[in-house]
Parts: structure tokens; sequence; C-alpha cells
């Protein structure tokens, strides 16, 4: 009688946090997938979860942490054998989670991921591994990704870590100094991402316009890199994300402007527009620097749409210094903004600052800002009424034959959607569509 191969265990990702831990998340992924183990969505049906967490802000550590023990109960509830947590929670609070959740049989932090099999594999013999170094890794060592299936879009990190030193972030504590990729390393990944059916890639750092700077002399290399990325066979899109004002130079303005692949959409955080605020934060240039910069973008690349992210409630946020937050967000008139209220990180120096600011007081600021926005985007897509823009289609609706897709202004998963009519084609093609209809956030259109 033949003997029966043992079942392999079925690992599921779940995934916390920003588009830097999708990236990782579909790292493990291929590692997993390489080793043997079965990948599997629904954490129910696995014998293995990894929990990729999110260790930024207060809400972003509560959900994380809520997750882990949700996952925690599908050792009495369902098939699970080993509960893993990876990311930025395991990277500041080793410690804390191994004494607080004993239910977590291992940990991996953001320096280590390309060890998750050793650490599956040792959690599954009885072990607690725990591996949380330095997080010192460059992503030179793999370029190779899972992607799922049907999915068009995709991250590339093209640098890690931060060394800006803002007094509310807690980033160089969890993801260590600023350390860029080479070139090469990122145009081969984007290669194997179109070989896999992407057709836009956004390119993410925690500080992307100062790309190359520590490996190429000093030289601000992202015009550099956008040109070697826009001759990648097959990629359509080009997008730039967490680009700080104080890089933004006139070659990168002109990449913009001339070439073809890279969409005209800019994601600049500016974090405040009153100089008392940006020195406590220790950002770097003033209200009067980001004006000038925005006025050159503007006229050079008239088509663009700017992006940004604001922090309200910061220490020492007088009324005054919001009501002016107010009214720079009404006349720039950014085509996309989000906006979080101050979080109070361990650690970190604005942690120690006077003149806390309420946490009603804080989500009041937040909800006034955003209907500012709300209005100012109601009209910018009021705007686009009658115009004809390229939109990547991306899914298929079904309910009155409409086609769901995004215009290069925006970004997947936070920005808003085009609803598409006359479409027969399939998905992941950029097409272009004639709008017909706009909506505070979205658009409607017909195929050209």
């Amino acid at each position: 009688m033949t003997e029966k191969a043992a079942p392999r265990e079925k690992v599921a990702i779940v995934t916390l946090g920003c588009e830097k831990n999708l990236v990782d998340s579909d790292m493990m992924a291929h590692l997993i997938d390489e080793r043997g183990y079965e990948l599997v969505d629904d954490p129910n049906q696995a014998t293995v979860v990894v929990v990729n967490t999110c260790g930024f802000i207060d809400a972003a550590k509560e959900e994380s942490v809520n997750k882990i023990l949700d996952m925690a109960d599908l050792k009495e509830k369902g098939k699970l054998k080993s509960l893993v947590v990876a990311g930025c929670l395991t990277q500041r609070y080793k410690e804390d989670i191994l004494k607080e959740i004993p239910e977590v049989d291992g940990i991996v932090g953001t320096g280590d991921f390309m060890s998750i099999t050793d650490v599956i594999t040792d959690s599954l013999a009885g072990k607690r591994p725990v591996f949380v170094g330095n997080p010192v890794f460059t992503y030179e060592e793999v370029v190779k990704r899972r992607v799922k299936q049907g999915t068009f879009s995709a991250y590339i990190k093209i640098a890690e870590g931060c060394d800006n030193a803002c007094t509310f972030c807690s980033i160089p504590l969890m993801r260590g100094a600023f350390r860029s990729r080479s070139i090469e390393s990122i145009v081969e990944e984007a290669e194997h991402l179109v070989s896999q059916g992407i057709v836009e890639i956004s390119l993410i750092a925690q500080d992307s316009t100062n790309y190359g700077t520590d490996l190429y002399d000093g030289k601000l290399m992202l015009p550099t890199l956008l040109r070697r990325l826009s001759e990648v066979e097959g990629l359509g899109w080009i997008r730039l994300h967490y680009a700080y004002p104080g890089f933004f130079s006139d070659e990168l303005i002109e990449e913009f402007a001339t070439n073809p692949k890279v969409c005209k959409y800019i994601d600049m955080p500016l974090q405040h527009s009153e100089d008392t605020i940006l020195k406590r934060m220790r950002r770097p240039g003033r209200q009067r620097d980001t004006r000038e910069l925005v006025s050159k973008i503007r006229a050079q690349v008239p088509d663009v749409a700017l992006r940004t992210s604001l922090i309200v409630g910061f220490p020492g946020e007088t009324e005054e210094d919001f009501a002016k937050l107010c009214d720079f967000v009404k006349e720039i008139k950014f085509d996309r903004l989000g906006v979080f209220t101050y979080s109070n990180e361990d650690d970190t120096p604005a942690s120690r600052l006077k003149d806390h600011i309420d946490e009603e007081l804080k989500e009041k600021r937040a909800n006034m800002i955003m209907e500012i926005q709300r209005e100012i985007s109601a009209e910018k897509n009021g705007e686009l009424v009658g115009k004809e823009i390229p939109v990547l289609i991306e899914r298929y609706e079904g309910r009155n034959d409409i086609y769901v897709g995004r215009s290069q202004y925006d970004a997947p998963e936070i920005d808003g959607e085009v609803f598409v009519s006359g479409y027969q084609g399939e998905l992941g093609k950029i097409v272009k569509v004639r709008i017909t209809h706009s909506y505070e956030y979205d658009l409607a259109g017909e195929v050209v």
C-alpha cells in the first residue's frame, strides 16, 4: 500500500496598516509558497496564521492587538496550530507581546521577515521563536512577490526607514534609518510584477523624493529612477507617494510634465501649514516654501492632482493655528486630502511637549477639515465632466453592466473610483472615458 503524503500546513497572512506592510506580506507569501506550505485567504481554514501588524499610532496598535486576539480564538474554534506575529508592533513591543499574549507562538520583526518560514517551522515544532533584530533589511535580496490574481496595481518600496526625525513620528524606531534600494533591483522587481499582470506600480518610501542620496554620492535619483521604470515594457502607469517637499527638484517636476507613464499625481504629506507648528514638528521648510513649490508644480504640470495629509491637534495647536490651517486648505484647494488626529507616541519628542489637546477637540477639528475638503473635491470633480480621461479598468460590477476603474488622479484604496458604462474589453486595460457625472469623490462616464 502506498503511504499517503502528509497534508501541507495551510498558512493565512492577515495584513494590517499601510501599503509598506502589504509589500512585506507579498514577499512573505512568496517565501512561504516556496517552502511548500499552502497559502489560503481564509484564516478560519488555516493551521498557521501570520498577522502582519502596524504600530504607528494608537488606533493602529489597538487594531493590531485586537486582530491578534481574534486570531488566537481560532485555536479553540478553528484549525489553528500556530499564531505568528510580524511587523512594526513586534519590532517595537517584542517583550510586551511575548508576556501579555501567551497564545502567540512566534514573532518576527521588520528587519527579519525573510526568516518567516523558519519562524513558522519552529513554532509548529513547539518552540517559541523570536526573530527581531535591527531593522536594516534593504530588499536587495528578494524581488519576487506573490500577488493575487486579478490584481492590476502593486506597490514597490524604493527605500526603507527615515532620517527626518519628525517629533511626532515613531517610524525610525520601527523601520530604522533611511536606506535606498538600487535602481537595478527596483526595475527588476517592476519587470517581475508586470510579468504577473500588473499594469500600475506605486512607488513608496517614507521619504521618496530623497531617494538615492545615500547610494549615489548624495544625488537625488528619483527622476532617473522614473525614467528607467518607464522603459519597462507592459507597464502602464507609475505613481508616486510620500514626496517630501524639501527634496522636490526642478528635474523631478520636469519628469512629471513630460513622462507619459508617470501619473499626474503627487502625494506630498505636509502635516500642517503654520510655521510655529511645523517647527515643533521638526518639519523642513515653512509655509512660504510650500506655496512656492505648489505654484511651480501646478504651473509646469497643469493637470496634476495634488494629495496631502495633515495632522490636527498637535500639542500647542491654538484655535488661531487651526483657523489658519482651514484657510490654507480653502486657498490651496488640494485635489485629494486626508487628516489624522495627533497620536501621542511613546519615546517620541512630541510626547514630552506640553499643551496636549483633548481628543474630542482633535476629532472636531479633523471633521471640520474634511468637510472643507468634501466641497473642494466635489468642485474639482465637477470640472472633469465632459472631459476624456484615461481609466484603468479593475473590476466588473455586474449590476447595470458597469465596470469600475480609477483615473491617473486616484490612488488605489485611498482615492475615488470611476464607474464606466459601455466597456466590453478585459480587466486590466487603460481606456479613455468621457466623464458624464461627478460626485463628491467618485466619477461616472462612458468609454470613448
